[in-house]
This record gives structure tokens, sequence and C-alpha cells, in this order.
């Protein structure tokens, strides 16, 4: 194990089956709620469940590629890093996810 994921609280949510894809799964911790998103391709992200913008519910929106739309307003964030797309400004907060064989474990500890 590195360094780098000792520093991290990981919490098995399942295997990957059970984020749909092209949608997402809501992990809810000590008052935090992170959306578990899964692509086209079977790539896991997670991101805090709150829309820099609106504070809409990003679990809830479209998910396309490596990105996803809030479904408030329409304002795509990048999976992988949390930044909004330009011209919409913001990031949402990024959490670590690792794949164990099937099964999904993500990090509590913000990015």
């Amino acid at each position: 194990m590195s360094a780098v994921m000792a520093e991290h609280t990981w919490v098995d949510i399942g295997p990957i089956a059970s984020i749909p894809r092209l949608g997402a799964r809501v992990l809810k911790r000590n008052g935090v709620d992170i959306a578990v998103f899964r692509n086209a391709e079977d790539e896991v992200f997670a991101l805090l469940n709150r829309c820099p913008h609106k504070g809409g519910p990003l679990s809830e929106g479209i998910v396309y590629g490596r990105t996803v739309a809030c479904p408030l307003h329409n304002l795509c964030m990048d999976l992988a890093t949390g930044q909004a797309q330009a011209p919409d400004e913001g990031r949402a907060a990024t959490f670590a996810v690792r794949i164990d064989g099937d099964r999904v474990l993500v990090s509590m500890t913000p990015v």
C-alpha cells in the first residue's frame, strides 16, 4: 500500500454493478453526501453531491463521457477533476476511488 493510500479512510460501497451505468449512487457519511458515478466505460468517479453554482444534486444529473450535467441548470462538471467546463466556473470537491476486484472503495478525504 502506498503512503498516499494510507492517508485515506476507504469505504466499500459494494460491487461496481451496484452503480448504474451512466448514473450514480449517493454515499452518505457523517453529514457528507458523495455522488459516486459510473460512466459507459465503467470508470468510477466521486464528487461532492452538490453543484457549486446552485447546490443541485449532481447525482441526479446526466452522465456522458467523463462529464455530469447538473439537473438544475446544466452546468457541466468534469467527473475526474470536479471542475466546471467553460464558460461556467466553480469546482465540486472530488474523492479518490479505488476498484478492488469488483468492489468500489471511496475515500472519505476530499482530494
